[in-house]
């Protein structure tokens, strides 16, 4: 029975699945397990086996001391290695599953990023860091010292840097092969490029891989063939702006992979090339949309590949004919599914909804006879039961008419109208809502004291067709906020909302809630994440801005300045009378803090709004999702006082307060 509402501190207890794995040898699947931990204000990770019929209990197999990660059974079923930080950097380690102590097997001075084995069980392929001069250029220019850290940093491409990374062109990310027995390894890439992904042949003669291009535009990514010691690389793709993930067939005639066409577009599509042809044919149509970084399957008769595919809002996994595209759906819900494996008879996969924690599930390779295996999340089950559904709202669709569109409504069970709201704005825009308790661990904080959640797939949203999603284009806010209020209003003459609204977003939900504070007077209270403000400054500032605002902006490969002037928040931000609050990774590189400073200081000197702004040391763009564990106490703590407070008090329509005396929000 439930005995306790949820609270700010449950953030720490969530355990999450970061990586499953499983092979044809058995039903038996590795995951690596993540937890916040308190102590050294950061995480560990831990592998757990889980046997996919259910017929014993799940055991761990390393210690939890340290971070171990993508573990990958060998082809035979009788090794595991994975990726760990307990020697310093991350390298790869051996350990068997019966247990005993792991073998570090890899000892690279840039450590190991990606590796996956050989067919024959005796070499990975792997990704390690290579230190290069950035004064060369691009031309040959492999370090043998380490390169000081304060030496001038020299730009001559685009992307120069990375969220959560920094700087780029001092280091490379190259492929190497790591032969298992010798330890000998040997690098396969070299140049000025970063290599993303790879994959070996069936046969393990040659070997698949995603790389950046060369240039001063090397933001666009294709597939390499080469041979196994890496010769003959030849470019695979062409067309395609963005290609990644590839999985060879069994019998080696395709090499699926997920990508797109614009480099700008946030959409993938699934992809089959054959390799020794060149041909290339999209798979499963222009509005098949593959979750990001989804794995891709191959049946042993190459008929088949299993993935992940978005639907409306949801995450589901089906299966697609080869080279038909005829779709099969195996395992959906009211849930987002997250990674996948395949094993000898069974398919594994994590799951959450908006009121259920992440769990490991099970099912035939046909979908039947689905089971829970994990219990990672019992304390969830010791809180108020939360009720979470998919309402359809008709609202304006921008151009005259009427439409209709999703939004997640979450509450506690039992909780009845008229309730407070809170606004979430996902990210994309064409992105879809994300219903992880990661990203929103203020949600059941806020439904347990009273509140509803209201999380819009409005347009612009992908995963409801392309024509939903790119319809926004030259008309962000303009086209999407009519659209909220628009669900606002009809929860009010439902009966379950009332005045005391708030909104909420990171990124473009950032901008989405500063859009709204100076064109609407609804919202009495705004937290606004790692926002995009001023689209001309963002275009230029942003590691991915200068592609992505322009193709997501007017579908255009350059900026067009009088849409990203008109549409930018800031120019209409005098007019704002909301309380608000921004939360701002220091070191975010994708929205970065310039945008969120604009902000504070427009709102402090052109207006009364009260406004506060708190920024994280160290931070990148996702310091609220996977940051720090202190910091994201912090972010859940300040939003739920920070809506709870203001929610309560009316907007002053001359831009005052009339709490506090009537005094203005500097004192004065």
């Amino acid at each position: 029975m439930p005995t306790a509402s949820f609270g700010v501190e449950d953030l720490l207890l969530e355990q999450r699945i970061d990586d499953i794995h499983a092979v044809s040898a058995h039903d038996v699947a590795v995951c690596a397990v993540k937890c916040p931990h308190r102590d050294s204000d950061g995480y560990r990770s831990t592998l757990w086996l889980f046997p996919l019929d259910g017929s014993a209990e799940p055991r761990p197999l390393t210690a939890g001391t340290s971070q171990d990660r993508q573990p990958r059974w060998s082809p035979d079923g009788n090794r595991i290695a994975f990726i760990s930080d307990r020697a310093g950097l991350n390298q790869v380690f051996l350990i068997r599953p019966d247990g005993g102590e792991a073998r570090q097997i890899s000892f690279f001075k840039g450590g190991v990023s990606a590796f996956e084995w050989s067919p024959d069980g005796r070499r990975l392929l792997l990704t390690s860091i290579v230190d290069v001069d950035p004064e060369a250029r691009g031309a040959p220019s492999k370090l043998d010292q380490p390169r000081d850290t304060d030496a001038p940093e020299v730009v001559w491409r685009l992307p120069y840097k990375l969220d959560g990374v920094g700087y780029l062109l001092a280091q490379q990310i190259h492929l190497f092969t790591l032969d298992i027995a010798s330890g000998e390894d040997r690098q396969l890439t070299q140049g000025a490029f970063e290599v993303r992904s790879a994959a070996w042949s069936p046969d393990g003669r040659r070997v698949v891989y995603s790389r950046t291009r060369e240039g001063r535009l090397a933001h666009r990514t294709g597939l390499w063939v080469a041979d196994a010691d890496g010769g003959h690389a030849r470019q695979l793709t062409h067309e395609q702006g963005n290609a990644s993930a590839p999985r060879w067939s069994p019998d080696g005639r395709w090499i699926a992979f997920t990508g797109n066409i614009d480099e700008g577009d946030a959409k993938m599509q699934l992809w089959l090339a054959e390799p020794d042809s060149g041909q290339v044919r999209m798979l499963g149509g222009d509005d098949l949309e593959v979750v990001p970084s989804s794995s891709l399957y191959w049946s042993t008769d190459s008929a088949q590949l299993r993935l992940l595919l978005a639907q409306r809002g949801r995450q589901h996994l089906v299966s697609l004919s080869v080279p038909g595209g005829e779709r099969r759906l195996l395992v959906d819900g009211e849930r987002q599914l997250g990674g996948i494996a395949v094993a000898r008879s069974r398919m594994a996969f994590f799951w959450e909804s908006g009121d259920a924690p992440l769990e490991l599930g099970a099912a035939d390779l046909d979908g039947r006879h689905e089971q829970t295996l994990s219990r990672l999340n019992t304390w969830w089950h010791e809180r108020e039961p939360l009720h979470a559904e998919v309402r359809h709202f008709q609202v304006p669709d921008g151009k005259g008419g009427m439409e209709q569109v999703d939004a997640w409504l979450i509450r506690a069970r039992d909780t009845q109208g008229p309730m407070p709201v809170l606004v979430d704005v996902h990210g994309g825009p064409a992105s879809y809502a994300d219903l992880s308790f990661q990203n929103h661990a203020f949600w059941p904080v806020l439904c347990a004291r009273g509140w509803l959640m209201v999380v819009p797939n409005t347009v612009g949203s992908s995963s409801y067709g392309r024509e939903f999603a790119e319809r926004l284009r030259g008309h962000w806010g303009e086209y999407d906020l009519p659209q909220i209020l628009a669900i606002i209003e009809a929860l009010q003459r439902e009966g379950l909302a009332d005045e005391r609204l708030a909104i909420t977003g990171s990124s473009y939900g950032g901008y989405m809630a500063a859009w709204a504070l100076g064109h609407c007077r609804v919202f009495r209270a705004a937290v606004v994440c790692a926002p995009v403000t001023n689209l001309e400054t963002h275009y230029g500032t942003s590691d991915s801005g200068y592609y992505s605002d322009p193709y997501d902006m007017c579908g255009t490969p350059r900026i067009d300045r009088e849409t990203s002037r008109r549409l930018s928040p800031m120019t209409e931000i005098e007019r704002a009378r909301t309380p608000t609050l921004i939360l701002q990774g220091k070191e975010d590189e994708r929205c970065p803090k310039c945008q969120s400073e604009e902000l504070f200081v427009s709102l402090m000197r052109a207006t009364d709004a009260p406004c506060e702004m708190v920024l994280y040391p160290g931070g990148d763009h996702h310091v609220l999702k996977d940051g720090k564990p202190s910091f994201r106490l912090d972010g859940v703590r300040r939003i739920v006082e920070w809506v709870q407070r203001w929610a309560e008090q009316p907007l002053d329509p001359d831009g005052g307060r009339e709490a506090n005396g009537g005094q203005r929000s500097d004192g004065q």
